[in-house]
């Protein structure tokens, strides 16, 4: 495999008594748009800062392009950065405001004129080049703040929480719009949020963090399907946990009292099941295997699906419905008794 884009080796990064990056590696390729995911406090907006030049690690090495760029200046770095506020100067117009970078590199007003029309054809901002920034929409704004890191032909864009001052509606539009653009420019783009349907979303491939640690890397289907550990399990989406129990050659699921007909299960001692690979009715299947009786203690109809919290033996877990059908009430509801059934592909085994 070819030597990656972005390189970063054996990373640390201290404030003081507390430890913000402990020793972090990664390999990000080139054209790739990756999301760094965590909580607050993971380390992730550091570890973007340190490749942005903003902050100097404690100890190890970042390479772009197979140039090690650690001591570089931010301004010498061959890569822009897009911040949460936009940061964005509201005494010039949309066109001053994505020309600006270039103003400074001195290049000739053909190029820049170039650039610029180029650039606001892409996002769509053409007809917008003389209004002032308070005169635009929030969306519009981004793409403005985008245009302006975009304008200067970075090899890579960090962005920092890009969607977060959106509402919800025109966030999950941008997220399409970003991918397009990542796309269409071949740009490696690095985004940090906290947000795992924003990141599920846009990644190609996503590093989830934990107190200055990266637990796991990978594509959003494996890190769902997949996660390495409880922590990410219960990061990303929905996670009904259960431990195992090896009794008589056979593997039981310890909180339901359900045997489990999958040979992936051995030496393993925890399983996942996703609620939306659960199935519930009211009828009861004679099957023993991958099944169990339970109670409806909460319904929460959500549009598109609704969520129930199952109990069974004294333990509560969620399985979810897709509201298939148009329908005035559901079909079940709070203290109904249920069968609970899944396929033996939709277990993940993996050790505590």
């Amino acid at each position: 495999m070819s030597e990656s884009f972005l390189k970063i080796e054996s990373v640390s990064k201290s404030f003081g008594n507390t430890k913000a990056l402990d020793n972090v590696s990664l390999d990000i390729n080139k054209s790739e748009l990756f999301s760094l995911l965590g909580s607050s406090g993971c380390g992730k907006s550091t570890l973007l800062r340190i490749i942005a030049g903003f902050e100097k690690p404690d100890s190890g090495k970042i390479y772009l392009d197979g140039e090690d760029i650690t001591s570089l200046p931010p301004y010498l770095r061959p890569l822009n950065i897009m911040f949460q506020n936009y940061a964005l100067f509201p005494h010039l117009n949309v066109k001053k405001n994505i020309e600006f970078g270039l103003n400074e590199e001195n290049l000739e007003n053909n190029e820049i004129d170039h650039r610029v029309k180029e650039i606001t054809a892409l996002l769509e901002l053409t007809g917008l080049e003389n209004r002032k920034i308070t005169e635009i929409s929030g969306g519009q704004q981004q793409r403005v703040a985008l245009a302006r890191c975009l304008v200067k032909k970075p090899k890579l864009l960090l962005l920092d929480e890009p969607l977060a001052a959106l509402d919800k509606k025109l966030r999950v539009q941008t997220q399409f719009e970003l991918v397009n653009l990542q796309y269409k420019l071949g740009i490696t783009f690095i985004i940090v949020t906290h947000d795992q349907e924003e990141a599920m979303s846009l990644s190609d491939r996503m590093a989830i963090m934990k107190e200055g640690n990266i637990l796991q890397v990978g594509n959003p289907v494996e890190v769902y399907e997949k996660p390495s550990d409880k922590y990410v399990a219960n990061f990303i989406g929905t996670a009904n946990l259960f431990h195992l129990d090896k009794i008589n050659e056979k593997t039981l699921i310890k909180e339901l009292n359900v045997e489990v007909s999958n040979n992936s299960s051995q030496n393993k001692n925890l399983c996942l099941i996703r609620p939306e690979k659960i199935k519930i009715q009211k009828f009861e299947n004679q099957n023993t295997q991958n099944q169990c009786l339970g109670i409806v203690k909460e319904v929460a109809y959500l549009g598109s699906y609704t969520k129930y919290l199952i109990e069974s033996y004294g333990f509560n877990f969620y399985a979810f419905m897709q509201n298939e059908e148009v329908a005035e009430n559901l079909k079940i509801k709070w203290d109904d008794k249920v069968i609970c059934t899944w396929s033996e592909d939709s277990i993940f085994f993996f050790d505590d």
